[in-house]
């Protein structure tokens, strides 16, 4: 199942009752917006049908362009419409086009204050590669004024260019306050939002991948996205919002996101994340029922008893903790079977107590070498929950401790080393 394909933009014939005023160029700004609505809602199963309705598409859109009368584009305000259009309509493609570059700077130079026309200068020379000039042109645009598109754009471009660069946390800070001074200007903006769940996602990732309240604020940013209708035709909204919720462990509800984006365009590879899910869950609930004996757990768990704190934490057990953040508690562990699966974070450990009580250990910011079978842990300030998801008549439920951050646990009494320490690099998708 796909996105229903838009009406193609009208090339001939009479104008819409209501309409015989508006000029040729105004129509052919109507053919232009229709091509994008095109390019953004349209996900066809295969990526050749979407190649050949944009190119008809823009044929027809250029069209309408070539027929306009010499005298409605003699201005230089009426030549850089044309201009503007002309390119914007070239750079509705994936890839860079040169022309299209040509047209949008003759746009701008002569109607310097056409903040589209900077917009989509911006975008066709984003994906040439040159990223500094991609902003150069964003921020002159900004200078005409605060505009919700241009921000969340700027926002997006940030995010790209700090992939591998020395100021990967700064440049992802400035694309949170960009997205954040999008919201402001137009709260009810389901593209802002979605911008601004893209930054702090992000943002999770640059930092580690260990600051669940990024993650939280993503989730909120998102939720505020899906109140837009007009954003409901957005899959990587979908894709996005079930990603953040999958590293909060949240699987059923990262599995119907994930099935929504699959529906919406089959060629994202949702699916795949569906499928990466349930395996995990699969593996998990497979480790708890492949329990060792009760001679052998004994043994495992009497290993712990030597473990001396030498911090004011009270030692607990599973059974002792609250739901959520248990404050000045520490949980002594022995590590079983590490559980190897697809995904980034977490990492997923079968673990016992001094109780001989089996619990699944989750481990953010740290590499999987970190911790080995047969490691003892002590997990202080311990997040606990019950694991607990259901998909397709199966329910799985787990008890479950999170390690956030590598100060949060011991490994045979000794901190985590530097090089254990994980850096993330995904990133939400970000197209420009």
């Amino acid at each position: 199942m796909s996105a229903q394909k838009p009406a193609p933009p009208a090339t001939s014939g009479a104008e819409p009752e209501g309409k015989e005023s508006r000029t040729a160029l105004e129509r052919a700004a109507d053919a232009a917006d229709e091509l994008y609505r095109l390019r953004d809602t349209f996900f066809p199963r295969d990526p050749a049908e979407k190649a050949a309705a944009l190119r008809a598409g823009a044929d027809a859109a250029l069209a309408l362009l070539d027929a306009i009368p010499p005298e409605e584009r003699k201005s230089p305000q009426q030549r850089g419409v044309f201009e503007f259009l002309r390119g914007k309509i070239l750079d509705v493609f994936p890839d860079y086009h040169k022309e299209a570059e040509d047209h949008l700077s003759k746009a701008v130079k002569l109607n310097p204050s056409l903040v589209d026309a900077w917009l989509c200068l911006g975008n066709c020379i984003w994906k040439k590669g040159d990223l500094s000039a991609a902003k150069n042109c964003f921020s002159l645009a900004l200078s005409k004024g605060s505009d919700k598109k241009i921000l969340c754009q700027l926002s997006m471009l940030e995010r790209s260019m700090a992939q591998g660069s020395e100021d990967q946390e700064l440049l992802v800070e400035e694309s949170i306050n960009h997205a954040k001074e999008a919201v402001v200007l137009d709260i009810k903006d389901g593209n802002s939002w979605y911008n601004m769940g893209n930054a702090y996602l992000t943002s999770f990732f640059v930092g580690g991948a260990w600051d669940h309240t990024k993650l939280h604020h993503s989730v909120k940013a998102y939720q505020n996205a899906e109140k837009d209708k007009t954003m409901s035709l957005n899959p990587d909204l979908y894709y996005n919002c079930a990603t953040a919720d999958k590293y909060l462990e949240n699987y059923e509800r990262a599995l119907r996101g994930f099935e929504a984006a699959a529906l919406k365009d089959p060629g994202l590879g949702a699916d795949t994340e569906v499928e990466k899910i349930i395996s995990l869950l699969d593996k998990l609930e497979n480790a708890m029922k492949g329990q060792l004996r009760s001679k052998r757990l004994a043994s495992l768990a009497s290993s712990l008893s030597g473990i001396h704190l030498k911090s004011s934490h009270k030692k607990a057990t599973i059974r002792e903790l609250s739901e959520g953040l248990n404050k000045e508690v520490a949980v002594l562990g022995k590590v079983v079977l590490l559980i190897r699966h697809d995904n980034v974070a977490p990492l997923y450990y079968l673990a016992c107590d001094l109780d001989q009580s089996y619990f699944m250990l989750s481990v953010y910011g740290l590499r999987n070498d970190a911790i080995k079978e047969g490691d003892r842990v002590v997990l202080f300030e311990p997040h606990y929950r019950i694991l607990d998801a259901s998909w397709k008549d199966k329910r799985y439920q787990f008890k479950s401790i999170r390690v956030d951050f590598p100060e949060q646990i011991l490994i045979n009494e000794k901190a985590p080393a530097p090089r254990h320490v994980a850096r993330a690099s995904i990133h939400a998708h970000n197209k420009p």
